[in-house]
């Protein structure tokens, strides 16, 4: 096979490979809600026409099973001069997703600690992919969201205009658990009109004019 013959080969490959999703669950902390979350986002992408035929793939990344260790290469990320194996893993990970969707509580009307650390871990791996917003907390989220697409795009990424913001008590459901419990963590029961919004995330996350999906 000559070099041309591979190149064709290679771009027929891209073509034809799924563009993947990553939904990444921003917080470790026991108890919390962002799994349940982030599933439900996965379930509500399982309609879309994109997911249905094969276009586009999700995959849920949870940062507490990265176990990255607060920030600790000697090099400055944007020199992708990587030292750990735990970096690696980490880069391989992001690396291998098109876009993604950010799934964040608010603490103290900021991200976690966890998100940020993960997110300052890499640099050419973020930068040029479209990323959409999820927060929840009390009143939204809406503060670690607005923190969030700072951050982003510090980073070079694509921050699309459709934020979804859940509520914990109009988004949640506490049937049979006393929300004023702090171990309490309610079942996430987010009205159809959510659902319709993460929808149009998605659909501006695949929109190549208006946030287009990067390539190496």
């Amino acid at each position: 096979m000559d070099s041309t013959e591979r190149r064709e080969l290679s771009d027929s490959t891209e073509r034809t490979r799924p563009r993947v999703i990553g939904v990444v669950v921003g917080s470790s902390r026991p108890g919390r809600r962002g799994p349940a979350v982030a599933r439900w986002v996965a379930e509500v992408a399982a309609g879309h026409p994109a997911v249905r035929a094969d276009v586009v793939a999700v995959e849920l990344i949870d940062l507490a099973e990265q176990r990255l260790p607060l920030l600790d290469e000697p090099v400055p990320a944007r020199f992708g001069d990587y030292r750990n194996d735990h970096t690696r893993r980490w880069s391989a990970v992001v690396a291998g997703c098109d876009a993604f969707v950010f799934v964040t509580p608010e603490y103290n009307h900021s991200i976690p600690a966890v998100l940020k650390n993960g997110i300052d871990y890499l640099d050419a791996e973020w930068r040029g992919k479209p990323a959409g917003l999820l927060s929840y907390g009390v009143s939204g989220g809406g503060q670690a969201a607005g923190h969030l697409r700072d951050i982003l795009n510090e980073v070079g990424m694509v921050v699309v205009p459709t934020h979804v913001g859940l509520g914990l008590f109009a988004d949640f459901d506490w049937s049979g658990e006393d929300p004023s419990d702090p171990t309490a963590a309610g079942r996430i029961a987010p009205g159809a009109d959510r659902a319709v919004a993460v929808t149009a995330l998605l659909t501006e996350l695949l929109d190549p004019v208006r946030a287009p999906v990067a390539t190496s």
